[in-house]
């Protein structure tokens, strides 16, 4: 085996036009090639930060409309694909030149505690591990999901399992009162990815299908920026400081570098720092600690978008649009004025949303829709938070606290402010932001508007309906949460009660008492809920939308748990 062997990879990025990005961890500083069994190369440095080494390979001169399987070389010594695997070859698929007609397919789902779980909580089998298992009995390229997108909770750094707890224990420097199951340290953060992403099924399917992935609560801790009471209590903590910049830095290098589009890496600020240093350990520390900090600035427009470092982004597949937002980073937490998304970030969505496309995915790791008995409370909840009586305020912060009242429901602005975007949308009418506005329908409304979500540890499909009849397009909320989790038991009839028109009325009464007016649009559910770890597949034909649901059984195989048509062919 070469010094520099492979540690972490490869995984298969982003794919387009005739270019792909392929991101590895080696075991030392080398150059990484990879070269396709149709001719197409792409070679690159690694780059070192924490005595750890990385590299974003870009394969250049692919062929489109094809597929070809890749190897990869660590200083011209073949390292993939492993000889002894048994695993099928990995592949890049390509799409046509012109792939407007083209299929979309879309595999989602959220929240993977890692497989070592499993030996001391019984979970139930991995949704992801039991898809790469079929997809390995019948690896034709047709049947590969066009994207794989990861919506949040790809590691758990508070919820670690017996082996990384057993290497906590064994460090002897850590940060004064740091939490001993939990990791702080940037080196500590590799060793969850390296315990995840190194699992044999998963390890193959991350080579051969294209991935993008977006980050929830769990990836830094349990309640990340649910409130700014929260935020100032735990920056008072000794260990913060570092747990957040590792956290983040981390983030960067092992999801979002990838989730960039070959065109753009060389042009994200980032990288390019990282990438000159011979060791990129202060750029990454310094830029972890920095964007945390620029959440303080979220409510200033002007000030935030002169520093702001934007963890938001889109990509266009055929005739679909995926826009993945950022639940958590930027959020602006000031009492009265909480927003999912800070202003320019807003505006920037907004742009996003418009355009010309059949279809519209909006990738956020929390749900839009909830139950709407859950719904009226967190919004309830978030009325009270916002009370001018001390007392009042305080105990709302700590049942936000003690339940996760932090969803879309809870920054009611955000709320209702996407409630009217997908609206406009719907009927082919403008944004508000920008020139366009009173000039008349910008676009055709498109075929479905679609939601994916995860975090809440159980899968359904909602249907939103608006009061007005010129809507005509489809708004859909997808939820597909756990891949490989489990909500405790005592909970699953809460959730399904969520559903009911008794509790929903009456929770609803509820926050219309405190002064919350009645949402904007109104909701049902179509399908689930299902409390079992699954994975979901979002498909477009032409202007027709469709959803299939998939959980685990006992013995790891995929069953079928839910169907939905979410538009015709029109």
């Amino acid at each position: 085996m070469p010094a520099a062997h492979l540690l972490i990879g490869p995984l298969l990025r982003r794919v387009v036009d005739t270019r792909a990005t392929i991101w590895v961890e080696t075991a030392a500083p080398a150059v990484v090639t990879v070269r396709t069994a149709d001719g197409a190369t792409g070679t690159a440095p690694t780059f070192s930060a924490y005595d750890h080494h990385y590299a974003l390979v870009v394969v250049e001169g692919l062929t489109p409309d094809s597929a070809t399987t890749y190897e990869v070389l660590v200083d011209d010594e073949l390292v993939w694909p492993v000889p002894s695997s048994g695993f099928p070859p990995s592949v890049i698929r390509t799409r046509a030149a012109d792939d407007r007609d083209q299929p979309v397919s879309l595999l989602f789902g959220s929240c993977r505690e890692t497989t070592q779980h499993a030996t001391t909580r019984k979970l139930p089998p991995d949704a992801l591990d039991a898809y790469a298992r079929r997809l390995m009995a019948d690896p034709e390229a047709s049947r590969l999901p066009d994207l794989l997108v990861l919506l949040g909770d790809q590691v758990y750094a508070d919820v670690t399992s017996p082996t990384v707890r057993r290497l906590l224990r064994r460090r002897r420097r850590r940060p004064k009162d740091a939490p001993a199951d939990q990791v702080v340290s940037f080196d500590e953060y590799t060793k969850l990815y390296l315990e995840s992403w190194r699992d044999p099924e998963i390890r193959w399917l991350l080579s051969t299908v294209p991935s993008v992935m977006i980050f929830d609560d769990h990836e830094i801790i349990d309640d990340w920026n649910t409130s700014a009471a929260w935020r100032d209590e735990v920056r008072e903590q000794p260990w913060w400081s570092e747990r957040i910049g590792s956290g983040l830095a981390s983030y960067w290098v092992y999801q979002h570098l990838g989730n960039l589009s070959p065109g753009d890496v060389a042009a994200d600020p980032v990288f390019a720092k990282v990438a000159a240093a011979e060791d990129a350990t202060g750029v990454l520390r310094e830029f972890g600690h920095r964007v945390d900090q620029e959440s303080d600035l979220a409510h200033d427009t002007e000030r935030w978008r002169a520093v702001q470092y934007q963890w938001s982004y889109a990509l266009d597949l055929g005739r679909t649009r995926l826009v993945m937002l950022d639940n958590r980073c930027s959020r602006v937490l000031d009492r009265g004025n909480r927003a999912m998304l800070p202003p320019g970030e807003w505006s920037w969505f907004l742009d996003q949303a418009h355009g010309v496309y059949d279809h519209l995915v909006v990738g956020a790791s929390l749900p839009w829709l909830l139950p709407q008995g859950i719904h009226h409370i967190e919004a309830w909840n978030e009325k009270l938070a916002d009370s001018r009586r001390p007392w009042v305020a305080r105990g709302a912060e700590k049942l936000r606290r003690a339940l996760d009242l932090e969803h879309w429901a809870a920054f009611r602005r955000s709320f209702e402010a996407l409630a009217e975007t997908f609206a406009r949308i719907g009927t082919g009418t403008p944004s508000r932001s920008g020139a366009r506005v009173g000039a008349g329908p910008a676009y055709a409304p498109p075929a479905s508007i679609s939601v994916l979500s995860g975090d809440v540890h159980h899968s359904y499909v909602a249907r939103a309906r608006f009061a007005d009849p010129a809507v005509v397009t489809p708004v859909h909320q997808l939820t597909c949460s756990p891949i490989h989790n489990q909500v405790p038991a005592g909970i699953r009839p809460l959730m399904r009660l969520g559903w009911s028109a008794g509790p929903a009325g009456a929770t609803r009464t509820l926050a219309r008492s405190a002064g919350v007016r009645h949402p904007g649009v109104r909701w049902r559910k179509l399908a689930g809920p299902y409390f079992g770890n699954a994975v979901a597949t979002l498909t477009h034909r032409g202007r027709a939308a469709e959803v299939t649901i998939e959980g685990t059984t006992k013995d790891g195989r995929l069953r079928r748990v839910m169907h939905r048509q979410l538009s015709g062919n029109g």
